[in-house]
């Protein structure tokens, strides 16, 4: 199971400041044996591949995992980005294929595309940028790009193709994964609402995203995570108002079951966080045995990559760590030698 962690959002950080804390919590990941970090975007943050030439610059071998929006970037100019990092660094990184995001965001581009619509835009949009990326000379002909004897310079090494995914729950988003060869990221229910339809669509080439807070007891467990994620009024409504400013089929969905839930939660699996717009994830919270168990439950659904929300310290990673070590999800050398 490949596993990353979260960078954080800029707009929490004066400027400057970013730059330090999101290569101090790089270092540290990496050192824990974490794979990479995604790198998320919209309108309101700092471009993400700047920020994975930072991540690249303070590290060995981290792996940025970068949110690409088309509409920010030509299909040529992203394969650039990607072939000049690995010019400059020699070094690989993933690309989170992204069809969309906020209303506003895409209003004030002015891109009026319908959803499904979006995703057969990204569909020929990933297609050129791997063909460009693969070392083809592309001519391509559909009915959102059009491209004739295209070739990327410098030439990305073969070694240093990136790993691709889809970000997503729809229908028209499985579809898009599939064509593109790439692991679909969403959000994710408690275990027993999956395996209650499994075998799921592309299991083996799905991945999700989740917070940890795990300790030695439950209620240690709780009364952090309480204290990390307390009630918020305000939060509260701005996360009403932000449900209607997507048509994102996972946020629409998990921000339902956030409401009907009692406290937000089923079992370990707590949407407390979300509900008071501290985050936009589900968290899995208790002990570690009990989170290993929800977490060996998912890989056995046929998740095969796993991304950690932004941890609160270095130690609280540790405890996250510890817990999915006994769910058998491994990391790099470092962790494996702790095992030892």
């Amino acid at each position: 199971m490949k596993l990353f962690t979260t960078a954080p959002p800029s707009v929490r950080y004066a400027p400057g400041a970013y730059l330090e804390e999101v290569t101090r919590l790089a270092r540290w990941n990496e050192a824990a044996g974490v794979e990479g970090m995604l790198i998320y975007t919209d309108n309101s943050l700092i471009d993400p591949w700047t920020v994975a030439q930072a991540v690249m610059e303070h590290t060995a071998c981290f792996l940025p995992l970068v949110a690409v929006q088309p509409l920010y970037m030509s299909p040529l100019a992203a394969a650039r980005k990607v072939s000049s990092l690995a010019f400059l660094y020699g070094r690989k990184m993933a690309l989170n294929m992204v069809a969309g995001g906020f209303i506003k965001d895409l209003e004030q581009l002015g891109d009026a595309t319908e959803h499904d619509a979006r995703y057969d835009r990204l569909t020929e949009y990933t297609l050129i940028l791997q063909a460009l990326l693969r070392g083809e000379t592309v001519s391509f002909s559909g009915e959102y790009y059009q491209v004739a004897n295209l070739r990327l310079s410098p030439a990305l090494p073969s070694n240093l193709y990136p790993d691709f995914y889809v970000s997503g729950a729809s229908s028209a988003c499985i579809a898009t994964a599939s064509t593109l060869g790439a692991t679909r990221l969403s959000y994710t229910k408690p275990p027993a609402d999956l395996e209650a339809v499994a075998p799921l669509v592309g299991a083996g080439r799905i991945g999700l995203r989740f917070g940890v807070v795990a300790r030695e007891t439950a209620d240690q467990a709780w009364d952090f995570a309480r204290a990390r994620f307390p009630a918020d009024r305000r939060g509260q409504i701005a996360h009403k108002m932000a449900r209607g400013t997507t048509d994102s089929a996972w946020h629409q969905e998990i921000s339902q079951m956030a409401d009907d839930l009692h406290e937000g939660r089923d079992g370990a699996y707590w949407l407390f966080p979300l509900r008071n717009y501290k985050t936009f994830c589900p968290y899995l919270v208790g002990e570690y045995s009990e989170v290993s168990e929800y977490v060996a439950r998912y890989r056995a659904l046929g998740f095969e990559t796993l991304i950690l929300d932004v941890p609160d310290s270095e130690a609280e990673l540790q405890h996250t760590l510890t817990a999915l070590r006994r769910a058998g999800v491994g990391t790099h050398a470092s962790l494996s030698a702790q095992d030892a």
